[in-house]
């Protein structure tokens, strides 16, 4: 299951980040990293982008790169 999968405020916990190139970097930086709880706050209405949350930060991202980042249902 990947971020897309979530359902809007439905939390799961990061399992693996696939290769996202130089966006993984910043991910990191922003506390998007495996093992952290991430929470799908609300997908734009055509679908892409999609807004989450992980700690207090809200994070704004494409949907081809939510794809890449797996998690597991809380």
């Amino acid at each position: 299951m990947n971020v897309t999968d979530l359902k809007p405020n439905q939390k799961a916990i990061i399992k693996h980040i696939g290769d996202l190139g130089d966006l993984s970097h910043r991910l990191v930086e922003l506390g998007i990293t495996c093992g952290e709880i991430i929470k799908l706050v609300r997908v734009a209405p055509l679908g892409n982008p999609l807004e989450v949350k992980v700690h207090d930060e809200r994070i704004v991202m494409r949907k081809e790169d939510a794809k890449k980042i797996e998690v597991e249902e809380l």
